[in-house]
Parts: C-alpha cells; sequence; structure tokens
C-alpha cells in the first residue's frame, strides 16, 4: 500500500473523528449556549476600546454632575458615585478577567506540565522530590495562599497573575503526571524508546500530544473559577486597583452603595456569574466530547 493512500485514509479518519465530536457537542444544547457565551465574551474583550461608548470614563474620568444615575438610555447601566458610566466600566472590564484568567490558566498548565512531565516520566526520587512540593502546595487552600502571594507581591496585575497561577500549577501536574505515567508504558513508547528516541523526543512528540484531552478540558473548566478568583483578589483590595476597571474592583467599590444604587453592583456580578457559566457549559461539552469516560 503505498504512503499516497495511507496517508488520504489517515485524513479521512481524522476528518470522521472531528466530525463525529462536532455532533456529540452539538447534540448538547448547554454546550453550545457555553460556546456562544464564550465566544461572545472574548469579541467584546478584544472589541472594548472601540465600542465603549464613555472611553474617557475608562481612563479615569469622572463627572460628578452624573452621579448615581439610574440605568437608562443615556446610560445603559447607570452610573457610580465618580458619574463614570457603569457600561463602560463593565465592558473595558472585560478584557481584564478574561484575559488575566487564561494568562493564569495558561501559565499553570506550562509550569505544571513541566513538573507533572519530568515527574511522571523519570519516577524515583525526582518524582518524589516533585511531587510532594506539589503536595505542599495542594495542602494550602488555593485562595489564601494567592491572597498572602498576591499581597507580598504587591497590587497589580502582573503580580495577580503569578500570585493565582503559583497557587493553580500543582493540579496540572499531578493530571499530567498521571497520565505521563499511564503513556510511558504504551507500546509506541517502548517502540520510540528502542529505535534510539531520547528522553525528551519520547515526551515532546509521542507522550505529550496523546494527553492533550484531559488537560483541554480542565483548562476550560478552570477558566470560569480563575475569573472568579481574579475577581476576588480584586473585590478584597489586592488585585487591579483603580482607575483600571476590573469586575471584582468594581463590585468591591460597589457594595458601600447597596441596596440604594443597587445597579452599581448588579451588572458587574452578572458579568462573573455570565463568564464563570459559560466556561462550565462549555468545559462540560467539551469534557463529552474529548474524554468518552465522562460521556453522559
Amino acid at each position: 500500500m503505498s504512503d499516497v493512500t495511507l496517508l488520504r485514509r489517515d485524513t479521512s479518519a481524522r476528518r470522521e473523528m472531528w466530525a463525529r465530536a462536532f455532533y456529540r457537542f452539538r447534540q448538547s444544547l448547554l454546550s453550545v449556549v457555553g460556546l456562544a457565551l464564550v465566544l461572545a465574551l472574548v469579541l467584546i474583550a478584544l472589541l472594548a476600546p472601540w465600542i465603549v461608548p464613555y472611553p474617557e470614563h475608562v481612563a479615569g474620568a469622572t463627572d460628578t454632575a452624573a452621579r448615581f444615575i439610574a440605568p437608562g438610555r443615556a446610560y445603559w447601566f447607570g452610573t457610580n458615585a465618580l458619574g463614570q458610566d457603569m457600561f463602560s466600566l463593565v465592558v473595558a472590564g472585560s478584557r481584564v478577567s478574561l484575559f488575566s484568567g487564561l494568562a493564569v490558566v495558561a501559565i499553570s498548565i506550562v509550569v505544571g506540565g513541566i513538573v507533572g512531565a519530568i515527574a511522571g516520566y523519570f519516577g524515583g526520587w525526582l518524582d518524589e522530590a516533585l511531587m510532594r512540593l506539589t503536595d505542599l502546595l495542594l495542602t494550602i487552600p488555593s485562595l489564601i495562599l494567592a491572597m498572602a502571594v498576591a499581597a507580598a507581591l504587591g497590587s497589580g496585575i502582573g503580580n495577580m497573575i503569578i500570585a493565582i497561577s503559583i497557587t493553580w500549577w500543582p493540579a496540572y501536574a499531578r493530571l499530567i503526571r498521571g497520565e505521563v505515567m499511564v503513556k510511558r508504558e504504551e507500546q509506541f513508547v517502548t517502540a520510540a524508546r528502542a529505535l534510539g528516541a531520547g528522553s525528551a523526543r519520547i515526551l515532546g512528540r509521542h507522550i505529550l500530544p496523546n494527553i492533550v484531552s484531559p488537560v483541554v478540558v480542565k483548562a476550560s473548566l478552570d477558566m470560569g473559577f480563575a475569573i472568579l478568583t481574579v475577581a476576588s483578589l480584586g473585590f478584597v483590595g489586592i488585585g487591579v486597583k483603580p482607575p483600571t476597571p476590573e469586575w471584582g474592583t468594581l463590585l468591591s467599590i460597589a457594595r458601600s452603595y447597596m441596596p440604594d444604587y443597587w445597579w452599581t453592583a448588579l451588572f458587574p456580578g452578572f458579568a462573573i456569574f455570565t463568564a464563570v457559566l459559560a466556561f462550565n457549559l462549555l468545559g462540560d461539552g467539551l469534557r463529552d466530547v474529548l474524554d468518552p469516560r465522562a460521556r453522559r
């Protein structure tokens, strides 16, 4: 059988696999809704600088003559104590919240992937040392540890992302370690080793590409909780500082004016709720597609 025929069959098999995966995904209405919401949130975050009606309010400008105006035609989400348009702040805050959550998950996957892959493949004392460090971090509540690290590093988006990432990578290290330990015993790894492939090549070309599915599922589910953690740090005052708009910070400021000026808290809170719900629905759909063991 020629190489061209084998290539065509492989391509056809891959297309059929993706077609079946897409069919399973769209069978779940909630998963499709989650994907639509995620795409909408990402689009809003990308276009935020061009769609906010009051960009000067995002930059920190105030208008005390327009303090606490209820939602209406001029201000869709009302205004806050400084006369700033809440719709502009919530839309602009989506950039910080969504991209901070994405950065946290990405850093956690990279760090946890390196630690987990090394521990799972080589085993022995290296595995013991790395996993004991991982277990130590897992024993501390992630939010408490993130708050402590963020307070030590100081305020700022970069420090906040680092603080949360420190508490999140151990979970990925454990997941990837377990998957690597299973895959390293497979016949294709034994064959690659017999052909003289080095450890780095075996990990990078043979093992890691075959454990992408559970990592993608966990990452999609974690995105919502990462956004919630970012908002939590902002809410307690050790995350992003004003005038940079961020959902948790907006919610923290608004609590002083509840319940009289309810709209200042309602819309940032609803944005957090929508983002967390969207990524959880998407994660459930991806789990059904990529993890047959967990399929409903």
